[in-house]
């Protein structure tokens, strides 16, 4: 079986569509790694779940404004570097 690389939701280009593969991250960590990992799954941040990248605030790329199902969050480059996606097409274009 071919594995699908996971990239990070902040990795995913703007107007791109993904799947979150693998949920949040932090298996281990800090209680400040594990607090952020459960808030990312609380606000919809879940295995198989649909993403879209919407746009991305300047300079630097952050905020990364994100459509989750049908909800809109505005990220932090730390936060949407915690979640993997598989990109819709399966690579990253």
């Amino acid at each position: 079986m071919n594995s699908i690389p996971l990239i990070t939701l902040f990795d995913l280009p703007v107007g791109q569509s993904g799947v979150v593969g693998g949920g949040p991250l932090v298996a281990e960590g800090n209680a400040g790694d594990r607090e952020l990992a459960l808030r990312l799954f609380e606000i919809g941040f879940i295995e198989g779940e649909k993403v879209r990248v919407v746009a991305r605030g300047r300079p630097g790329g952050e905020p990364v404004a994100v459509r989750v199902g049908n909800t809109m969050f505005a990220l932090r480059r730390f936060e949407a570097e915690q979640v993997l996606v598989v990109p819709a097409c399966g690579v990253v274009a």
